[in-house]
């Protein structure tokens, strides 16, 4: 079977290398070519052409999001135009719902086959392949796909009909995106009011308050380090598509609703390029403090609460 990776970023790269070691001969594709010498030296074929791409049976795709997505599918020279049916995509971007239906809807009348399938884990579970996929799309179609995925995420769960994948994703998103915001706000007022920041952080990831986000941000935060994660505006687009959801199906969702507005202002100050943990730095702004391994207390904090 031949088949191509698509986008070799920070998910991307390590998920083809993966898939590579099991499917020799693997082509590969990303729009700044970074990757090409370390793919190529394990074996992978370097391809920009889209026509060499479209020859392939089984195209993975890895992208930033929907424009991109849709224009490298579907755009004036999408690799679509050239597949043959019977062909499959695999998309495992983060993209909309309602963008996901589109794509599928298109791709089959030209007689492609579409699973969508987001995967979950950060960077470091990509590398070791034990990222988490949410399959949409025919169950036939996963079935195949399947072998394939499992070479880049251990755990592989067929959710249902196409989109399912993307709202799986996106109701896992959403809790992630939360328990960042909660973070961002509560912490810093743990130094405000006079506590060892360090100390903090260990009751917290030892104790009912821990979650994934509060074990990986946490200590990152405590050594300012604001780079080990997908940037923060890019992640905004999750809160886009929860918000659409909940405007579209009349589902109240107060607390998402407050959590938005902390990665809107983080946005806003200019933290978007940084990864989530960032958000931290509104609250620590308006405090006047620090969540660091080196804060020190806010003087008289707790003199004022006796």
């Amino acid at each position: 079977m031949k088949m191509a990776f698509i986008g070799l970023g920070q998910m991307g790269k390590p998920m083809a290398i993966n898939l590579l070691r099991s499917h020799p001969g693997l082509l590969v594709n990303a729009f700044s070519g970074r990757a090409y010498a370390e793919l190529e030296r394990l074996g992978a074929i370097a391809v920009n052409d889209r026509r060499t791409l479209a020859d392939c049976d089984l195209v993975f795709l890895s992208l930033p999001d929907d424009e991109v997505v849709d224009n490298f599918l579907l755009g004036a020279d999408g690799i679509a135009n050239w597949m043959r049916p019977g062909s499959t995509v695999v998309d495992t971007s983060t993209i909309s719902y309602a963008q996901t239906l589109s794509i599928d809807a298109r791709l089959a009348a030209l007689g492609i086959h579409f699973l969508d399938a987001p995967v979950s884990g950060m960077a470091s579970r990509a590398i070791d392949g034990t990222l988490t996929a949410m399959c949409g799309g025919r169950e036939q179609v996963f079935n195949a796909v399947a072998p394939y995925l499992r070479t880049m995420a251990s755990n592989t769960l067929y959710m249902g009909a196409a989109g399912a994948g993307q709202l799986t994703k996106l109701i896992n998103q959403l809790l992630f995106d939360i328990n960042c915001a909660a973070i961002a706000e509560i912490l810093p007022m743990a130094v405000k009011l006079g506590l060892d920041a360090e100390k903090v952080a260990a009751i917290v990831n030892s104790g009912t308050g821990r979650s994934y986000a509060s074990e990986f941000f946490v200590p990152h935060i405590l050594n300012g380090q604001f780079s080990s994660g997908y940037p923060l505006k890019h992640a905004y687009k999750d809160l886009i598509s929860g918000a659409g959801l909940s405007a579209k199906m009349g589902i109240p969702l107060p607390v998402l609703s407050a959590a938005t507005a902390t990665y809107q202002t983080a946005v806003l100050q200019g933290h978007g390029d940084s990864d989530k943990g960032a958000m931290i730095k509104v609250y620590e702004r308006l405090l006047g403090v620090e969540f660091r391994a080196t804060a020190t207390s806010a003087d008289g904090a707790i003199a004022h609460l006796q």
